[in-house]
């Protein structure tokens, strides 16, 4: 099903208020990013970048649910992250570096992306002050501060913690993921969610 006009410029002021989250972009500077745009439906478990490419795009998730994991060589899977409507996804490093990503993305349910060539957002974030703001200020949340409150979560919480915080921060994905990814998520296996929720019901 072809994605609307009007579902079009919804997903776009969502972008659009995703970035001024961080630092004020000005209307000039966003049409410069609207015009890189281009939208993407996929359904659920197609993969939106294997792990072993490199990435040339980075995306913002208008709806669905998209997962980040790694496989190890007997083929066992752990969850990266999981992303939720609202959200930039994308390999960062593999972006950045123009090396192989460290991990493959996949849907988890049905999703609309909107997708951006880092390249040439890049290149605008280099020439517009606002969009350098915006950057430095992403960069210094996402992957400074989030990043070490998840490690140190991951160290000194119980995984009741963690599961609670979670749900928290993801009200009803339970609903929209199997709760298997949610486990892989937190480090934990299957059974020791289930006995998790069942303690805390």
């Amino acid at each position: 099903m072809d994605i609307s006009d009007e579902d079009k410029v919804f997903y776009l002021d969502a972008l659009r208020t995703y970035l001024c989250n961080y630092s004020s972009i000005t209307l000039s500077s966003f049409e410069l990013v609207k015009d890189l745009v281009k939208f993407q439906q996929i359904s659920k478990n197609d993969i939106l970048l294997n792990e072993g490419d490199v990435a040339k795009n980075i995306y913002f998730l208008g709806s669905g649910v998209v997962r980040a994991y790694s496989s190890d060589q007997e083929g066992h899977t752990y969850n990266k992250n999981i992303f939720l409507a609202g959200k930039m996804v994308g390999s960062m490093v593999s972006a950045l570096l123009q090396k192989p990503s460290s991990f493959t993305l996949q849907a988890l349910d049905e999703s609309i992306l909107l997708s951006l060539n880092f390249t040439k957002f890049k290149q605008f974030i280099l020439e517009k002050d606002d969009l350098k703001n915006y950057y430095i200020a992403y960069l210094e949340k996402e992957w400074v501060m989030d990043k070490e409150q998840r490690e140190v979560s991951l160290v000194m919480e119980s995984a009741s913690v963690r599961y609670e915080k979670f749900m928290e921060e993801n009200p009803g994905i339970d609903r929209k993921i199997s709760l298997h990814h949610i486990a892989s998520h937190l480090g934990i296996t299957p059974t020791q969610l289930i006995r998790i929720r069942k303690d805390l019901k």
